[in-house]
């Protein structure tokens, strides 16, 4: 080695252009591995969304956005009826979560329009993806809030018509939003958007970035929000199924002065309310959670362990057609839910007539209505309490 000069040694260190163009060819030739790696994800699509959700979301935007802006207007002119402080509490908020599901919907519409392809940012993404999440969970929660609130008016009129519980609203409300917003989080902290194949950015569709722990704990949370839906649903069927109960109970030779007295037209509005609330669970809500348990794991893909499926491809995709015709169902609710406040409160549904009657007329909205309604709930009352001290001093 003392032989050599130093020429000779620095000659030796350094790479020759042979080798030089030897190091770029593998260079290239991995980069070329990893992009095609990367190109050949492919996303389990259902081409007929591509068709039928922009005009379907459209139709729901219209009309969404007119019933929910209107029904916010006749909450804001029954805010001083009394014993309605509560239930127009979650009217007021489930119409919000339907206003905010509404305002999202010009973003999927054009995505759906582009074939799958979001070109509005990935800070959009997340905050459509959000207003989704937060609408189909503040929908559930909330028609679960009136259903109790129906069973407690119904099955004690009395104390329903003589106390107000603003304060018990404002605090199932405040749970509802708190728990709602922070299961939304995840929505708003990760990435929705993934590339596919064809260069067209997905918006929360596809997990092929995740790890297969990351897809358990993904498929985790679904399977958890799945079992809490399958809770509130049950509570809702077990409230309206005793509401049904007791009016159905009512015996036909029961007089008019009677306590627990309720008119045949009003037991039979109180019979579609319940068939209204559990109506749209059943059509917007429960084949959603019913598909979106398997499908969940049909589109993660893990390899190894626990949720790792041999799904067939004709498996994966009709479990991929059904998901996207129960999205599309959930989209339903906005429009459903001011029907169910049709059903829910007597003063709703007489402050709606009035109110188009006198358009039709050509007339402003005046307090009439309002004033008719107050004047017909006191005296109510007052015989319900006339009844009571009667049968009080009777015994």
């Amino acid at each position: 080695l003392s032989t050599w000069s130093q020429g000779e040694l620095l000659a030796l260190a350094e790479p020759t252009v042979e080798s030089t163009m030897g190091m770029e060819e593998d260079m290239t030739v991995n980069t070329t591995v990893k992009i095609s790696t990367v190109g050949k994800i492919t996303f389990l699509d259902s081409e007929f969304r591509y068709t039928l959700f922009p005009v379907f979301y459209s139709v729901v935007f219209v009309l969404g956005l007119i019933a929910n802006s209107y029904v916010l207007f006749v909450l804001q002119s029954l805010r001083n009826t009394k014993a309605m402080s509560e239930i127009r509490i979650y009217m007021a908020n489930l119409t919000v979560a339907d206003l905010l599901f509404v305002c999202a919907l010009p973003f999927w519409i054009g995505y759906y329009h582009h074939r799958g392809d979001w070109l509005y940012g990935d800070f959009l993404c997340r905050i459509t993806g959000a207003f989704f999440f937060i609408n189909t969970y503040c929908s559930i929660l909330f028609l679960a809030a009136i259903s109790v609130n129906r069973y407690w008016a119904i099955t004690r009129p009395l104390d329903a018509a003589l106390s107000e519980h603003w304060c018990r609203g404002v605090a199932v409300t405040m749970v509802i939003w708190v728990f709602t917003l922070s299961m939304s989080v995840p929505n708003l902290l990760e990435t929705g958007i993934q590339v596919d194949m064809n260069n067209g950015s997905r918006c929360f569709e596809g997990y092929h970035h995740k790890s297969d722990d990351e897809k358990r704990r993904v498929a985790t949370i679904h399977l958890i929000i799945v079992g809490c839906f399958a809770l509130v649903f049950f509570l809702v069927v077990v409230c309206n199924l005793l509401i049904a109960r007791t009016l159905l109970a009512q015996s036909p030779t029961q007089t008019r002065g009677s306590s627990s007295y309720m008119p045949r037209g009003v037991k039979g509005q109180a019979l579609q309310m319940l068939c209204a609330v559990v109506g749209v669970f059943v059509v917007c809500f429960l084949p959603h959670h019913v598909v979106q348990g398997p499908w969940t794991l049909a589109v993660l893909e893990i390899k190894e362990g626990w949720g790792s499926m041999a799904w067939g491809e004709r498996t994966k995709q009709w479990l991929n057609d059904a998901h996207q015709v129960t999205l599309m169902l959930m989209g339903l609710n906005c429009l459903l839910d001011p029907v169910v406040y049709c059903f829910a409160t007597r003063k709703f549904r007489l402050y709606i007539k009035d109110h188009l009657k006198k358009v039709g007329r050509g007339k402003g909205c005046s307090e009439t209505a309002i004033t008719h309604m107050s004047l017909v709930e006191c005296k109510n009352v007052s015989q319900r309490l006339h009844t009571n001290l009667c049968n009080e001093m009777k015994l």
